[in-house]
């Protein structure tokens, strides 16, 4: 009774902070970097991880995956480059174990371009040309990340028929919940700069070879506070006849993400395996170009699957972004993601590659994403301890 009582607030709780979200002043793709993906295993699978996210990256896509992790303590550190290396993307995470019911994480995401030119001041005061005047700024938005997971377990009583045979046994439904409080800072030289603050929610559960979860991000509404220094643009907007932008609050609408896998082991020694996996993305911010779009929600499907030798050897694949665009003749196009990746564990180190937008189908630039994993123990900490020791 106290669970369904704890269930039916959480919903209420979260249905309640979806409409106060929509109805505060929000734009649409407001924070959209936090949309990518860390680690090159889930982008090579085409961000499809709510239900499989068992590492350090958990933490980002389903915090309740935290709870999988085996060793004490992981870290992972990624990068990607975009538009010809114009942009760069780096996340690094890390996880400890607090009991054996809990982990919590640290993590954090940057997506910046550096050294753009500040032309603000070309022209000197006689109106010539003088390129030592140019100067140069960054646009940068981070992502700070504090995770907490536990795992619960939850009991299922046994079930008879009229004739009292048993048709479910009693037993135990493992359930992993997680969330994440956010802080968000994204800076435009000295022009602009913005903090934010939001919460992320997850679950996950398992049924014999069936993997399922959902993950609820800024479930709360993110709220941004953007503070712009008018006098440094003042007099390029007043030449531009451009308005000068006011500080406020910009508000990033709660995202539902779900997912649903299926294991399996193959050969006589079950040394080969499949995890294929599907899900989707809803948002609230109005109509995107997704292949499902209403007023009230957009879906954005997406399907992926790894294949593993011994759990040391992976080859992934993923299918996503499914986009709806118009061309100039008013006809529509659909496009899509495919993703590509390898990786290699051998004891405790893991190296990830992913390739995503493979052939370029989609209408964003292909990228190449290269991710280390690091699990390590107690004891391990101590050799390194020692090592140090004897080195002075």
């Amino acid at each position: 009774m106290m669970q369904k009582l704890l269930l039916s607030s959480l919903c209420l709780w979260v249905w309640l902070s979806l409409s106060e979200a929509v109805a505060q002043t929000s734009r649409k793709y407001s924070n959209e970097f936090l949309a990518i993906g860390v680690g090159a295993r889930g982008l090579g699978m085409a961000n499809t991880q709510a239900a499989i996210s068992n590492d350090v990256t958990a933490a980002y896509w389903n915090p309740a995956g935290l709870m999988h992790i085996d060793e004490p303590y992981e870290f992972s550190f990624m990068h990607a480059s975009y538009f010809a290396g114009i942009a760069n993307y780096n996340y690094a995470g890390f996880t400890a174990a607090i009991d054996d019911k809990s982990r919590m994480a640290v993590s954090l995401i940057r997506l910046g371009i550096d050294d753009i030119p500040d032309t603000r001041f070309l022209f000197d005061e006689s109106g010539n040309l003088d390129y030592s005047r140019v100067g140069s700024f960054a646009e940068a938005s981070y992502a700070f990340l504090f995770s907490y997971a536990r795992g619960v377990d939850v009991n299922i009583k046994e079930k008879r028929d009229e004739e009292g045979n048993i048709v479910r046994e009693a037993q135990k439904l493992p359930i992993q919940l997680g969330a994440n409080f956010k802080v968000i800072n994204r800076t435009a030289g000295i022009f602009a700069s913005a903090w934010g603050f939001g919460l992320d929610i997850g679950a996950q559960t398992q049924w014999k070879d069936w993997y399922f979860g959902i993950t609820g991000r800024d479930i709360s509404g993110t709220f941004n506070a953007w503070s712009f220094n008018t006098e440094a643009v003042a007099d390029v907007f007043d030449r531009t006849g451009n308005a000068i932008p006011v500080n406020g609050v910009e508000v990033t609408v709660p995202r539902l993400i779900v997912g649903v896998a299926k294991a399996y082991r193959i050969g006589e020694k079950k040394d080969f395996g499949i995890l294929p996996t599907v899900g989707f993305e809803a948002t609230f911010d109005g109509k995107r170009n997704t292949v499902i779009k209403s007023d009230f929600a957009s879906i954005n499907p997406s399907a992926g699957v790894e294949a593993d030798y011994k759990n040391m050897i992976f080859v992934r694949s993923g299918l996503g972004n499914f986009q709806q665009i118009k061309d100039f003749d008013n006809t529509y196009y659909t496009t899509f993601q495919p993703n590509f990746g390898v990786g290699f564990r051998y004891r405790h180190f893991t190296i990830d590659y992913a390739l995503t937008n493979a052939f370029e189908q989609a209408d964003v630039p292909y990228s190449n994403v290269f991710s280390i994993k690091v699990r390590f123990a107690n004891k391990d900490l101590q050799f390194l301890k020692n090592d140090t020791s004897q080195d002075k």
